[in-house]
This record gives structure tokens, C-alpha cells and sequence, in this order.
């Protein structure tokens, strides 16, 4: 079981909207929580990222990873896909993060096996607050497996 308060937490966010990754490091930076945040920016690199390819040979495994659905090269659908069919990937939470709220989305997030779905506001502090509640909620509530780097 993860220890979070003694290791770092490795949060992988995917998303290509510079002031939503700017607003979510500014979210985690002043947490108690020891977090790094990975960032990439599409889904062809967060792929890459997963499985150690290319640049990313060194990746650390998230313990959570933060999908926007919207996402240049390949979409954020294609991607949880990927991930929830790969054994190694699949045990890795996996939030949405996004500004999409159609009830189709929804439903298809769920049906390839999203951890949950949030919808971005639109409001900075709000924005703020949410993330501050995601990491609380899977650090501090959650007890997630321990895994093999």
C-alpha cells in the first residue's frame, strides 16, 4: 500500500492547454503532499511516456494520471483505451479532466474503464480547488497498490 506522506507522488497530466497545465502546477505547488507532476502534451507522448519510449526511457509510473479528452495526435479516448487494455498500465488510476459534458462522453469514459470523470471549470480558483481536491481524495483517502517501477 502507498505510503503517501514519506514517498513522492508522480502525477502524469496530459494536456495540451498551456494555462490549464500552468493553473494545475500552480494547484499542486503548495500542497503538503510531495508531488512531481509529469507533463505532456498530446497522446501520442503520453503513450510514449507510459511505456518508457523515445525521450521518455527514464519515465517514473504515475500514480495518477490526469487526461484531458481533447488532445492533439491522438485523442484522450484513444488513450485510456490503450492504458485500461495494457496489464501493466491498467492498475494506474486514471481521472478525466475536461472541459466536455456531453452524457455520451461521459458514458464512454466510464465504459473504457476511466476512474472517474470531472469536468474543468471555468472559474481559475475553482479550477484550483478541484485539483487540490483530486490529489487529496486519491493521496489521502484512496489506498492505492503498491507497484514496480
Amino acid at each position: 500500500m502507498k505510503t503517501c506522506n514519506s514517498k513522492l507522488i508522480e502525477i502524469l497530466l496530459v494536456e495540451d492547454n498551456p494555462g490549464d497545465v500552468i493553473l494545475t502546477e500552480e494547484a499542486l505547488r503548495d500542497d503538503k503532499l510531495k508531488v512531481t507532476l509529469n507533463v505532456v502534451n498530446d497522446g501520442e507522448e503520453a503513450m510514449d511516456f507510459l511505456n518508457r519510449r523515445g525521450a521518455h526511457t527514464n519515465a517514473p509510473r504515475p500514480d495518477l494520471i490526469l487526461l484531458d479528452l481533447n488532445l492533439p495526435k491522438k485523442d484522450g479516448r484513444e488513450v485510456l483505451a490503450e492504458i485500461k487494455n495494457d496489464p501493466l498500465l491498467k492498475s494506474i488510476p486514471v481521472v478525466i479532466l475536461t472541459t466536455y459534458q456531453a452524457e455520451e462522453d461521459i458514458l464512454k469514459a466510464y465504459a473504457l474503464n476511466a476512474n472517474c470523470y470531472v469536468q474543468k471549470p471555468i472559474d481559475l480558483d475553482q479550477f484550483i480547488k478541484v485539483v487540490k481536491n483530486i490529489e487529496s481524495f486519491w493521496f489521502t483517502v484512496v489506498k492505492l497498490p503498491e507497484h514496480n517501477p
